[in-house]
């Protein structure tokens, strides 16, 4: 397994171009077996996770191709409706595929999700949902068994809100005969840009971007093309090394980025003192000269996200003071304190509420990384942290971070990349 292997105290500026959104190309991907023949995906990031979908695809007969950030997908050899185990044991997004092959075909047969190693991410709303438009579903020895001759039009309610269901429902209601209602619909830019993509392909879907969304079911839809949206978590991910090592005087700009789904995060490095510019398609920060302690508290999109608190909290770990950090989303996602302590950080969890208690400095020591943002905080942690840090693990990043040491390092980080030990 490899690691990074970090010389913390090299200061960071320059520039970074932000790649394509893994979880909006997690969603386009399946959903072009809604149509047959062939469509292109512009802007797919090269991650482990795409890698992973991708190959699942090509199981079920789907031909792919990739070509200078240009994957051509070919749905017209489809020939399967299985998503086995082994490839989606990999990844929870792999259930995407449930929706648009009962939607398309009238069967699926899904393994249960697997993916990070915290929390309980329940697939019930997915199913739920599904069934509500007339799929007769069993679970059966680890699988989702769906059945339906056609699906139907039918008022969806998730209790809460959920990108992954919301995505996975309004994939397979596309198909449906008559008018879906999904109520506290997750309204994340990847949900849009899917919403796009199945409208570009013939879908009717009304309320793009709010938290109801109403299709009208179609007979059939056409491949189509899309530009995948900047990967938002990423471009938050290097805002926050430019806060947290970033060149005093100098600057950090993101390129290619989309400023307004990252638009809490940057309230709340300005809140910490940093200095933040916008334009169209880019994003400027001047880091701060003393790092202001700020509570922060996740919430569904446009709230904080919860895949940022875990570098949040490394920022934190070297605040002039005490931040409460807390997250609404997933109760448990801390696994990432331990290591950051390992480092020097005053960090206490209670619950889903961490507390941070800011210190002068971190020391370099070696840490495991437990899952992708956690990951993705120990290196924050590593660029600032005295002498040397190790984290272990990266396959971890390399799930949603593309090439991230070669971005970090154009930036003036001293990080490579080694062969690490086995587990």
């Amino acid at each position: 397994m490899d690691k990074f292997v970090i010389n913390g105290g090299k200061f960071l500026s320059g520039k970074v171009t932000i790649g394509g959104a893994k979880n909006a190309s997690l969603a386009l991907m399946p959903a072009t077996i809604l149509a047959s023949g062939i469509s292109r995906l512009s802007n797919t990031p090269d991650l482990r996770d795409v890698t992973t979908m991708r190959r699942l695809l090509e199981t079920m007969g789907i031909e792919i191709s990739s070509a200078e950030q240009t994957m051509t997908i070919n749905t017209a050899s489809i020939n399967s409706f299985e998503a086995p185990y082994e490839h989606v044991k990999k990844m929870r997004a792999s259930i995407y595929v449930l929706g648009p092959l009962v939607a398309r075909f009238g069967k699926a047969k899904v393994s249960l999700p697997g993916g990070c190693a915290w929390g309980p991410r329940p697939v019930n709303l997915h199913v739920e949902g599904i069934r509500r438009l007339g799929a007769e579903i069993e679970l059966e020895a680890g699988y989702i068994i769906a059945k339906a001759k056609r699906l139907h039009g039918a008022r969806v309610l998730f209790d809460i809100s959920s990108v992954g269901a919301t995505g996975n429902v309004m994939m397979a209601a596309v198909l449906a005969k008559g008018t879906t209602l999904i109520e506290n619909a997750a309204q994340e830019p990847e949900i849009v840009q899917l919403s796009e993509f199945l409208i570009t392909m013939g879908a009717k879907i009304h309320g793009v971007g709010t938290g109801r969304l109403e299709i009208e079911g179609v007979d059939e839809l056409h491949s189509a093309d899309i530009t995948t949206i900047p990967d938002r978590i990423e471009a938050g991910t290097f805002l926050i090394a430019g806060a947290i090592a970033g060149k005093r005087g100098g600057s950090i700009r993101l390129e290619k980025c989309n400023p307004h789904h990252i638009g809490a995060l940057i309230i709340k490095l300005e809140d910490a003192g940093a200095t933040v510019k916008t334009g169209t398609d880019w994003v400027e920060l001047s880091p701060m000269e003393k790092i202001a302690p700020i509570n922060a508290t996740t919430a569904i999109y446009p709230g904080f996200p919860t895949d940022m608190q875990a570098q949040w909290i490394a920022l934190m770990s070297l605040a002039g003071g005490t931040s409460i950090v807390t997250d609404t989303v997933y109760f448990d996602r801390f696994m990432h304190v331990p290591e950051l302590v390992r480092l020097g950080a005053n960090i206490t969890v209670k619950e889903n509420i961490a507390t941070v208690v800011g210190v002068r400095s971190l020391a370099g020591a070696k840490v495991m990384s437990t899952d992708l943002r956690a990951s993705a905080s120990l290196v924050l942690a590593g660029l600032v942290a005295e002498g040397t840090t190790e984290v272990l693990r990266v396959y971890h990043i390399d799930r949603g971070y593309e090439s991230m040491e070669k971005k970090l390092q154009a930036l003036g980080a001293d990080i490579r990349r080694e062969q690490g030990e086995e587990f």
